[in-house]
């Protein structure tokens, strides 16, 4: 082995060691007794992105704080792995508006186009910030099926979820590679 390469490795090892212990106290944080500790490690564990991290942050989804299990939901959301697809659905069904909330931005962090119906549904509940996320998520999976019940979305009584779905709207048609519905028919692009 040529010299050096062995340090190389070593560090390497070090590192990787270094990260599973990171993982683990994190993972271990989220059964502490104190609420701040137990939220940071649920936001931290999606930062760090670890498919480890999965089943115990599905655990903290039904943390008896919601500033827990909504920081989960996203967490998981930003894993990316398919085992936090149902219980993702679940939280939709929360009467928590912060885990619903949550729920949304995991689920379209996912990507999965199973999601598009269940947050579609979601584009009717009686919170705003949760159909203005509902929008997002919908926009950034970018499923053609979204864009009827998005554009009902453009008629809400809230700005923010207007401007969520207008913007859910072009990310689609982009994604599909299609022109921009606004610029296509003559409509000037109030953005710009």
């Amino acid at each position: 082995m040529p010299e050096g390469e062995g340090a190389a490795t070593d560090a390497v090892y070090a590192e990787q060691d270094s990260r599973r212990k990171k993982i683990k106290e994190l993972i271990d944080q989220l059964k502490s007794p104190y609420l701040d500790t137990r939220w940071r490690a649920a936001e931290s564990l999606g930062i760090v992105g670890d498919q480890i991290a999965v089943e115990p942050l599905i655990d903290a989804l039904r943390d008896p704080y919601v500033d827990v299990a909504w920081l989960a939901a996203k967490s998981l959301g930003s894993i990316g792995d398919t085992r936090a697809f149902e219980p993702l659905l679940q939280g939709l069904k929360s009467p928590e508006k912060w885990l619903r909330v949550g729920s949304t931005i995991g689920l379209g962090r996912l990507g999965d186009r199973r999601g598009v119906e269940p947050l579609v549904a979601v584009l009717k509940d009686g919170k705003r910030q949760v159909r203005q996320f509902a929008a997002w998520a919908l926009g950034n999976i970018g499923d053609k099926r979204a864009l009827g019940p998005l554009s009902e979305l453009l008629q809400d009584t809230e700005a923010s979820v207007r401007e969520a779905a207008e913007l859910a709207i072009r990310i689609i048609h982009q994604k599909a590679g299609e022109p921009d519905p606004h610029q296509a028919s003559g409509e000037a692009n109030p953005d710009h």
